[in-house]
């Protein structure tokens, strides 16, 4: 397949939607200014970036030649939060919009056609933003699937009412052939794609708490060689670190946006 990365969740020659649905399939961060965003990224995490085939407001992030995210300079033009964000794979970008409204969710934006396909961005019921998307996965999809440079956990009220919730709204756990797969184990709901955990649901956020930690939300995490490095260089290029251990971090970026690094490839 074509490994032309863009900073949009779809490229040309790649796999689609509608035999790829219900999982994650990319994260995309919101900016103000999209040259700061990427001086910080590349002192803290060491990526280089690409201009994306949607124009001079979107990037891709690289690790090597493997897309790792992207980047979009809408914040300030949608008046959009700046925010990490997953994207789920949806055959009907539209439906699943609908589908979210019918369930207590809300719609933020979209859906919007962002050639070569269409884009939403979602809450849940708690708040927890999301996106779907519809169409063409970024080029080489399956060894971006493989090399797991992100992965996603859903902190959240009640972890099996929000299964339920995205399950309705992304088909999970259904009859159709190829469906995410929805484990409750220890506690938490693991969500398996053809056989690999590709997000986990946990219970214990409160809606109205103060710290943006604690609040219902999608968390991003970024594989790294070094934890502590990256917190470092996070201060000292104007980002912060929320929580620290010997494998994991929590940091801000200057913008605002929170995501996780952590030493553990393991989902």
């Amino acid at each position: 397949m074509n490994h032309r990365p863009t900073s949009a969740p779809g490229a040309r020659g790649a796999v689609s939607t509608h035999s790829v649905f219900g999982a994650p399939c990319w994260v995309s961060l919101t900016s103000r200014d999209l040259d700061a965003t990427q001086d910080f990224y590349a002192a803290v995490l060491g990526w280089e970036w690409r201009r994306g085939v949607l124009g001079d407001h979107f990037r891709t992030a690289l690790v090597g030649s493997v897309p790792v995210a992207g980047v979009a300079a809408v914040a300030a033009m949608w008046q959009m939060a700046v925010a990490w964000t997953p994207y789920f794979a949806v055959p009907a970008a539209d439906e699943a919009a609908s589908r979210t409204r019918e369930r207590g969710g809300t719609v933020a934006v979209g859906p919007i056609s962002l050639p070569p396909g269409r884009a939403a961005l979602l809450a849940d019921r708690d708040g927890a933003t999301f996106g779907v998307w519809e169409g063409e996965l970024i080029g080489n999809w399956e060894a971006w699937r493989q090399d797991a440079p992100a992965f996603i956990r859903l902190h959240t009220r009640d972890a099996f009412d929000s299964a339920i919730f995205y399950g309705e709204i992304l088909d999970w756990a259904t009859d159709r052939p190829g469906c995410v797969e929805v484990h409750y184990e220890g506690g938490e709901v693991v969500l398996r794609s053809r056989g690999d955990v590709v997000a986990r649901i946990e219970s214990g956020a409160l809606e109205a708490a103060p710290d943006p930690t604690i609040r219902p939300h999608w968390q991003v995490h970024f594989a790294v060689a070094d934890v502590t490095a990256c917190a470092r260089a996070a201060e000292k290029h104007g980002g912060s670190v929320l929580i620290e251990t010997d494998h994991e971090a929590v940091l801000r970026d200057p913008d605002g946006a929170q995501f996780t690094v952590t030493s553990r490839r393991q989902r």
